[in-house]
């Protein structure tokens, strides 16, 4: 379903296309958006999305936008459980009892991806000079924001992309948010996953991330309640639509 939002002047505000069913609850479209940014959702629980094929989207996605042939987009969705690794991945970082992973063009090392987790694949051109490490910190913006609207306070850890929480007496520092990002002709490709209510068991197969020294958690673990992917899907969506707000040269 296609809607267009528009501001009192009649001018395009954003668009919002539904590739599968609206989540439960509702979703982004009663919401008002950044004159000529566009969200697509490509599906949500039940109607978990295969990496393959987000991936072809997201390049698709991505050669229309370079072309000028779209604005800029965010790909929103759950993933069918997978594991992707980046460029940086080492060969003993990888599952030892033949989960399959997909390799990948971004940069980063392994994670995984699956139901419960909150994927964004923001596909935007930046303004030049290309500053990746700021775009890297609006990600990182973005769901911090979040957590903090639900409760949850999170920091940055030093030489480490991703969102935290801080160590505590019994815990060590988990992460809650993670980012891997690709440029190419100044436009960006994947993107950022928060975990809501997945399952944390992906962790005993690999190091995510490569980090031997932390854990990883979610919001429903740090507040002892369904905090759902429909639940946080409005409050990723305000919080993308601030900080991409006037990233590119326009």
């Amino acid at each position: 379903m296609r809607r267009t939002h528009r501001a009192r002047d009649g001018r395009s505000r954003a668009e919002v296309v539904h590739k599968a069913p609206e989540p439960p609850g509702g979703g982004v479209s009663a919401r008002a958006y950044s004159d000529g940014m566009r969200f697509e959702h490509l599906g949500f629980a039940p109607d978990y999305v295969d990496y393959q094929q987000a991936w072809d989207r997201q390049r698709e996605v991505h050669a229309q936008v370079v072309a000028g042939e779209l604005p800029d987009t965010v790909l929103l969705l759950e993933h069918a459980a997978v594991y992707t690794a980046g460029k940086r991945t080492e060969p003993h970082e990888r599952p030892l009892d033949g989960t399959p992973v997909i390799d990948v063009d971004r940069g980063g090392k392994i994670t995984w991806h699956g139901p419960g987790q909150l994927v964004g694949y923001p596909i935007v051109r930046l303004a030049s000079p290309v500053d990746v490490v700021a775009h890297v910190r609006r990600l990182e913006d973005m769901m911090m924001a979040v957590c903090r609207d639900l409760g949850v306070e999170t920091m940055r850890v030093d030489g480490r992309s991703g969102v935290w929480l801080a160590a505590t007496d019994t815990r060590p520092e988990r992460k809650i948010g993670a980012i891997g990002i690709r440029v190419s002709h100044e436009v960006t490709m994947h993107g950022f996953a928060l975990n809501c209510d997945n399952d944390l068991g992906y962790a005993d197969v690999v190091i995510p991330c490569g980090i031997t020294d932390a854990g990883v958690t979610s919001l429903s673990k740090e507040l002892g309640r369904d905090v759902t992917v429909a639940e946080v899907l409005p409050l990723a969506t305000a919080h993308l639509e601030r900080v991409l707000e006037g990233v590119a040269a326009r």
